[in-house]
């Protein structure tokens, strides 16, 4: 992949606006405190916020003509280069507003997308970045004649924006199929180190919860990864797997994945799901929470809604709240959610407190449910015997001709490990 964007010295300034339409009262506050948390972390120096409210969007400039005229003198009085609305526009909207307004126009996806072109580092994140962006694109190309060549400068325009007029629908199309092309062929690889990691003795625990939640510090934590972890939105997108030796001395592996955001736009999440289905594989799940975060019940929500589009509320998940040391009063959860947690734990990554409690915790989800099961051990698989001595109890044991037949009261989490390692023809002893 190109190297599209372009880093700047110097911040573009920039004005957020937002709509809060009739029916979704409440919600506006925490997502333009998202949109500026975006706006900053893209490089934009944000100036005022501008707020509308209407029973619905309006279907050609999604803002009233009365607004947009407000909007257009204040962005003349700040000397604004860049609109940020906190919403995804149609193309015709974005293109009328850019049409009155006489400045760039940027939409929430758009933005997001910005930093993602920025944050990508390994390949198949910089091509399912540059997926998404195309996608994104695709539909916007009608109608914009000269302006698809604005690339060259700042906030939007990063990625692959219009270089050439003659870059038309067809070329885009074609990259689009050498993209989904070329992720296949990452997606297979990808999909040959985790059967691997499924062969190897490891429970798997991923970390999810919503961007800037702490995820990357706590794996650091944990396991010194050096993994990037900053205080900003989409820090680090590229999965990270590590080792952590438990209070029981049992390994598993710790995997930190990209985080989520209130409506991530579709484009990321079809974009992402192959770097996302590291959350399929797990075992268990720690949802780490920002509780120190005004709107945090919101954004466990949030959470809890991609990892339903997953299909993994059904996965044993822990609640994790991070960053207790920011806040006086202790938590108090003051409703359910919408999954029933197999346990709480208050925890500061940055200061390394409740930690230890964090992974008795996750030796304690871990191994709870006990099941009577039997097995057929292939004859090529025998180290495996081994485990099932060490994490069970053996009741019988029969040599056949295909294998050894065991029946063992174990725990459902190495009951699973053992199916699919005697399955993996990967199988690493």
């Amino acid at each position: 992949m190109n190297s599209y964007y372009t880093n700047y010295n110097n911040e573009e300034r920039a004005v957020l606006v937002g709509l809060e339409i009739s029916h979704q009262k409440g919600k506006l506050p925490a997502l333009l405190d998202d949109l500026k948390g975006l706006a900053e972390t893209a490089g934009l120096n944000v100036l005022d916020v501008i707020i509308q409210k209407r029973s619905t969007p309006h279907p050609g400039t999604f803002f009233g003509r009365g607004k947009i005229q407000e909007i257009s003198n204040r962005c003349s009085e700040l000397n604004a280069a860049v609109l940020v609305c906190g919403h995804e526009l149609t193309p015709v909207q974005l293109r009328n507003l850019e049409n009155l307004l006489k400045i760039k126009v940027i939409d929430r996806t758009q933005l997001i997308l910005d930093i993602f072109a920025q944050r990508a580092r390994s390949r198949e994140g910089k091509l399912q970045v540059e997926l998404a962006q195309l996608n994104y694109l695709l539909p916007r190309l009608t109608g914009k004649g000269e302006e698809m060549s604005r690339l060259g400068a700042g906030i939007g325009t990063r990625g692959p924006g219009e270089t050439k007029l003659e870059t038309d629908r067809r070329r885009i199309r074609k990259r689009i199929s050498d993209l989904k092309r070329q992720l296949a062929e990452v997606r297979k690889h990808r999909k040959l180190h985790r059967k691997k990691r499924c062969g190897m003795l490891f429970p798997l625990v991923s970390l999810v919860g919503y961007t800037n939640a702490g995820k990357s510090t706590l794996l650091n934590a944990l396991t010194g990864a050096g993994v990037l972890a900053e205080d900003k939105l989409f820090a680090t997108l590229d999965p990270t797997t590590r080792r952590v030796v438990l209070p029981t001395n049992d390994t598993i592996l710790m995997t930190d994945t990209v985080g989520f955001i209130q409506d991530l736009p579709h484009h990321l999440i079809a974009a992402f799901r192959a770097t996302l289905e590291e959350v399929l594989e797990a075992d268990l799940l720690l949802h780490v929470v920002d509780a120190s975060h005004p709107q945090f019940e919101d954004q466990i929500n949030a959470v809890e809604e991609v990892l339903k589009s997953l299909k993994t509320d059904q996965k044993p998940v822990i609640l994790v709240l991070n960053k207790v040391d920011s806040i006086n009063d202790k938590i108090i959860i003051k409703r359910e959610w919408k999954r029933n947690y197999l346990d709480t734990v208050e925890i500061s990554a940055k200061y390394g407190r409740g930690l230890q409690n964090l992974l008795a915790k996750i030796s304690a989800a871990l191994s709870e449910r006990k099941i009577c099961i039997n097995f057929l051990i292939p004859y090529d698989r025998v180290p495996v015997i081994s485990l099932l001595h060490h994490h069970g109890k053996v009741l019988k044991k029969e040599y056949k001709e295909d294998g050894i037949k065991i029946e063992v009261i174990i725990e459902k989490v190495w009951a699973d490990r053992v199916k699919k390692i005697i399955k993996n023809e990967n199988y690493q002893s």
